[in-house]
Order: structure tokens, then C-alpha cells, then sequence
């Protein structure tokens, strides 16, 4: 049995960063998929992919992971700088580059 803790990012869909503090713990998918072929449905054996545990801190995800025996693997989120710039920046008269059309 073996997971991955990681932290959600945030959705493209939506501006705002809600649900990205918490700490996710995801099992990983122990056996193979099958396709119903009356059906077409795509199903499995395996319950524990549809667990999701979500955590404060890291820490607490790794803590629990121990102590249940789960092997696991953390992916640290990759930090975003976001550069503010202004609509009038482009009218100031220290401006480095020419204002063309």
C-alpha cells in the first residue's frame, strides 16, 4: 500500500485559492482497471483509490502515513510569484521603452 501527500493547486477555473492549504493524502492505484464489456464502464477492484484524506500541515499527513504503515512519497507544491503591474505604469514619464500602437 503506498500514497502520495501533496497540495492541491488551485483550480484554472476559478480566481480565488480555496482548498490549496490543505495537505492531501492519495493512495496509489494497486490494481488494474476493467472495462465491462457489456456496459463499456470502467470500474476496479481497488477501494482505497477513492480515499482522500485531507491534513492541516504536511507534517500531520506524514505522521498518520507512519502510523498506519503507508508507504508514502510527498510532492512539494512549486511557489508562484505574481508579478503585480499597473495599467498606469504604461503612461509614467520613466518609462525604459517607447509607447508604440
Amino acid at each position: 500500500m503506498s500514497a502520495k501527500i501533496y497540495r492541491p493547486a488551485k483550480t484554472a477555473m476559478q480566481s480565488g485559492k480555496a482548498k490549496t492549504h490543505l495537505w492531501v493524502l492519495e493512495f496509489d492505484q494497486a490494481a488494474p482497471r476493467k472495462v465491462d464489456p457489456m456496459f463499456g464502464y470502467t470500474s476496479s477492484s481497488d477501494m482505497l483509490q477513492q480515499v482522500k484524506l485531507t491534513f492541516d500541515t504536511q507534517e500531520q499527513a506524514e505522521e498518520y502515513a507512519k502510523r498506519k504503515g503507508i508507504d508514502y512519497r510527498v510532492i512539494l507544491p512549486k511557489e508562484t510569484t505574481v508579478k503585480t503591474v499597473s495599467y498606469t505604469d504604461n503612461f509614467k514619464f520613466t518609462r525604459q521603452q517607447p509607447w508604440t500602437h
